[in-house]
């Protein structure tokens, strides 16, 4: 397994890639920090957030300094519209530049089509990225604890295969910077959620507190379904990062107490 994403700085501005994607050369992405926007406030400064406190007007702004930066063209962003759950949708060029609304109730995106610019939002759920360098297929996905427990991440690579015959051994997988089972704080009825997906392969991820909450490594068990869907382990990158524990570098939604940003994977196939 591969441990830590790149850090890329100019200016104010910050941003972290995945190394074993940069090595392809097929792929434009990164995953954005808080630092290098205009927002101010609790959203202070790089917020991606729409629906977050911050007028549109910065949020323009701050879309088009990673933008540019990263050489992808803001107006034909395709945005995930997200709500914890496991629908993963194919994206063609007819969704580009459709705005936040267009596609309801999805937590996860697929395409093989260079030029489409992908983005997913985060406040300390899982970034997950995908890439197959053969059949040259890329897909992002949120999962929250919920998408985790509904096993979007393995659904991902099933859809991979059945739209694209991608095979698990060519997929190139990432954990971006998430909430950590450090902080990753839960109470039973969560816990029952975990084990009646996971069966007993949950209970070395889960640790009882002595105030009857429990920690939950969710990176770990997003690596489990990734093995158990045939991803190789030298395949798996983590950028073993809390988001909790770095907020002066990410929003974090238990961190700041509600009163955060939005943090961004975007993600473009560029042959």
């Amino acid at each position: 397994m591969n441990i830590g994403f790149k850090h890329h700085k100019k200016g104010g501005l910050e941003y972290i890639t995945i190394p074993s994607f940069d090595d392809t050369g097929l792929v434009t992405h990164c995953f954005t920090t808080r630092l290098g926007g205009v927002s101010s406030g609790e959203c202070r400064s790089l917020n991606l957030g729409f629906n977050r406190n911050d007028s549109e007007e910065n949020v323009i702004k701050n879309y088009k300094i990673i933008t540019n930066r990263i050489d992808v063209e803001y107006e034909k962003l395709v945005f995930s519209n997200q709500v914890h759950e496991d629908k993963i949708e194919i994206v063609s060029t007819d969704d580009m530049g459709q705005g936040l609304g267009h596609l309801k109730g999805v937590d996860g995106l697929i395409t093989n089509q260079p030029g489409i610019p992908l983005i997913t939002f985060y406040a300390d759920c899982v970034p997950l990225f995908f890439l197959d360098p053969i059949k040259k297929v890329i897909g992002l996905v949120h999962s929250g604890w919920r998408g985790t427990v509904k096993k979007i991440g393995e659904k991902t690579i099933e859809k991979m295969n059945n739209e694209y015959g991608c095979r698990p051994q060519n997929i190139l997988v990432a954990i971006g910077p998430s909430i950590g089972k450090c902080h990753f704080e839960v109470d039973q009825p969560v816990i029952e959620e975990f084990i009646k997906s996971y069966g007993e392969q949950a209970l070395k991820f889960i640790k009882k507190k002595k105030n009857d909450k429990y920690y939950i490594d969710l990176w770990q068990l997003n690596i489990l379904q990734f093995l158990n869907k045939g991803i190789t382990e030298q395949n798996i990158t983590l950028a073993k990062e809390c988001t909790y524990c770095h907020k002066h570098m990410y929003f974090s939604h238990r961190g700041d107490k509600g009163k955060t940003g939005s943090l961004a994977s975007i993600m473009q196939l560029n042959v």
